[in-house]
Parts: structure tokens; sequence; C-alpha cells
């Protein structure tokens, strides 16, 4: 098995070695988003069957986590499904282990102008074969598809699920990564992210008083290795991050690990809705901003397009945060951009387990048991792209600053 891992990689180096396109040296001025690339299907390789797509019993109507349906339309290797339209046909989904399906994401970034992505890689996953095997697949079609597209990439680390103890799990990753792709060296891997003059790395999940299997201990040692290897670092952490409430475990050790790293990045998704945005947290980014400059920090704001938990099993009544055919990103984009933001973060590129996703969604979705979110009437399945694209031309300040969503010519 772990021949054929590193087989797998090293397909990939040449095609990154060969790479002479635009350099990225820096995350100010560029428009993110996070790309989950981890949903299987029983027939594409990777020997997972359903993942990410199903629940408890299979992916079957009544039985799945997704929430958004995905445009099928350009995908060049399709799956099918027990899930069918109005009319009776099948419903098809992609799978992330597939080439074209990566490659098609990236392209899209490309037309629709989203700079980049952060490869997700989750630690409770690689710490096993088959996790690993997935991951490195996704990652290799992503290095060589952002290359292709003259797209930013990086790579992040999720501690979601993570033990204690497990931390050299991580820094043993970064190592072998960093050697297939040649994140050091941005001749032959010119679309890599770099900060600060070094490689971008982000570690998240750190601060979050939800009762993890890991603390600042472990996280601290992360943020060391990999400033000890020669990488920038990214720290995710929670909304409450600077006032150490909320969401945010309350040890003030977390704002001396934060001074640590190149970025810092809060966690907002789920915090507010469109109702509650105004009054409660659109002045936190501004003193977010003030404490990262006088802690010579950079600061990138999220923003997320909704939220929908609908099928996931024990979430069935949670609340959904409706996207408001783009306003309520929108609302979010334009605050942070008049805050004095620099850089931005999407959440997420294709998370439609969470209903976050910025990708193409499907208007028509398949009906039975299960309750999937169609993209709204008024707007096409590629408007979210449309709009984080206008958001970086306007952090770029090619275009005027504008307070509510730009509308599109027909």
């Amino acid at each position: 098995m772990m021949l054929a891992l590193g087989l797998l990689i090293a397909a990939a180096t040449p095609v990154v070695s060969e790479a002479k396109g635009k350099q990225y040296n820096s995350y100010k001025g560029l428009v993110m988003a996070g790309y989950q690339g981890w949903f299987n299907t029983p027939d594409d390789g990777a020997g997972r069957g359903w993942h990410h797509y199903e629940s408890r019993k299979g992916f079957t109507p009544g039985s799945c986590t997704i929430d958004l349906w995905p445009d099928m339309s350009e995908y060049k290797v399709t799956y099918p499904t027990d899930f069918t339209y109005d009319d009776g046909t099948p419903a098809h989904v992609f799978s992330s282990y597939d080439e074209s399906t990566v490659d098609t994401h990236f392209r899209w970034m490309q037309e629709y102008g989203l700079d980049g992505v952060f490869m997700q890689r989750f630690v409770a996953e690689i710490r096993n074969n088959s996790g690993r095997k997935h991951f490195n697949k996704v990652l290799a079609s992503a290095m060589k598809a952002a290359n292709k597209y003259e797209r930013a990439i990086a790579v992040m680390y999720d501690l979601s699920g993570m033990r204690a103890g497990e931390e050299k799990i991580l820094l043993d990753d970064i190592k072998k990564v960093s050697k297939e792709f040649s994140l050091k060296d941005h001749d032959r891997n010119p679309s890599y992210l770099y900060h600060n003059g070094k490689p971008l790395v982000t570690v998240w999940g750190v601060g979050f008083n939800d009762r993890r299997r890991y603390g600042l201990d472990e996280a601290e040692r992360i943020i060391d290795g990999l400033r000890e290897m020669g990488f920038s670092v990214m720290i995710g952490v929670p909304t409450h991050w600077r006032t150490l409430n909320g969401d945010t475990e309350s040890d003030p050790r977390l704002h001396a690990i934060i001074k640590k790293c190149d970025v810092v990045m809060p966690w907002f998704v789920g915090r507010y809705n469109e109702t509650s945005f105004s009054p409660r947290y659109s002045g936190i980014v501004p003193e977010d901003i003030a404490w990262s400059k006088a802690n010579d920090v950079d600061y990138v704001p999220l923003a997320f397009p909704g939220f929908s938990w609908r099928n996931m099993p024990g979430n069935e009544n949670s609340a959904q945060i409706k996207r408001a055919s783009g306003d309520f990103l929108w609302m979010q984009l334009s605050q942070w951009l008049a805050s004095g933001a620099e850089m931005l973060y999407i959440a997420m590129f294709d998370e439609i387990d969470e209903g976050t996703a910025i990708f193409k969604c499907a208007k028509r979705v398949p009906v039975g048991k299960s309750r999937f979110v169609p993209v709204d009437d008024d707007i096409e399945s590629d408007h979210y792209l449309w709009l984080v694209g206008q958001a970086g031309r306007m952090l770029r300040k090619e275009i005027p600053l504008q307070q509510k969503q730009p509308r599109r010519d027909k």
C-alpha cells in the first residue's frame, strides 16, 4: 500500500516540476476558499464506498448527509445514485478521487476569478491507509490543476478528530508532501502559496472549547515544528479568539500561540444569519484587525454563503441559514472589505454537507425522503463563484466597494 501511495504522488511530481506559471508570493490581495475534496463513490477506485455522501443506511433516499446537490452538467465522469428527479430519472454525483473532477473545479476557479484554495488534510483521515490514499490522490490532482490554471494552492491541516500525541502524524506528513510537491522550490511549483517569504501551511482547529481530544500543548508543538521546517503558518481559531469567551477556551496561552503565526483566521460559520449579523457581529472584524496589527500578525476574515444541516442525523430540525440569493454572502464580503481586510477566506468551495459550497449547485434537485436545498430561482448555479470573483476585484480595488450585491448582466 505504501509503495502504491509513493508512486501515486510521484506521478504528479514531473507536472509540478515543469510548471512555469504565475507565482503566488503573498496571501494579501487574494480570495481563497477551503476545499474539502472528501467525496467518494463505490466505483471510483478508492475502495471507500460512499463517503461523505452517506448516512447510517448508506446513500439512499432518507439516508444521506448532503443538503445541496451538485450541478453535474460539466463533469466528465459521473456516478448514478438511488435518488431520482421528479420525472423518475436517476440523479448523479461526482467523486473527488477522480482527477477530472478536480480539474473541473480548478477550471471554474480560473473562469470566475477565485484566486485559489486551501486543500484540507484531516489528521483523523491521514492516520489510516484508506484516508491517506484518498487525500494523497486528491492533492496530487489539485497540485497539477493549480499550475495548469494558475491558481494559488496551499495545504491546510484540520485537527478535528486528532488525538493527543498524534502531532507527529501531521509533521511527518508535511515533510513528505513538501518533498513530493516541491513546496519550498517556487520555481518548480509556482502555484504554491507563499506568505512572508515562506510556503504557507495552515493549522485549523486551535482554541475551541468543544472538548477536543487535543489542546494547546499539541497545537503549539505542531506550529513550532512547522516553523522549524521553514514554513509560514496560518492558524484557524474560533470566532471569539480575541476575547477568549464564547466558543473559545479561556486560556490566554492561545494569544501567545497566535503571535507565533503569520496569519490568524477565525471561524464564523453558523455564528450568525442575515438578521443577527449587523447588530452583533459586523463590528468584530475591525477589532480583530486592530489586535492583529498591534501584534504583528496578518488577519483574514471568513465569509460563508449560508448553512444547512437538515439531512445530517440528529440535526434534522436545526436552523437553516438562508442564502438570500447571495445577499447574505455579499453582506459579509462588503463589510469585511470596508473594515480594511487585506485578504479573504471563503468557507467552502465544495462543502455540500453543511450547505456552505460556492461551486455550482443544482437548481433542480432530487425528490423523495431526503430534502435538498435548491439554488434560489432568481440566480444561476454559478452565482456564488461569480460573487467571490467580484469580491476579489473589489479587494484589489479594480472596482469600487459596493455595499449591495452587484447584479449580473443577463
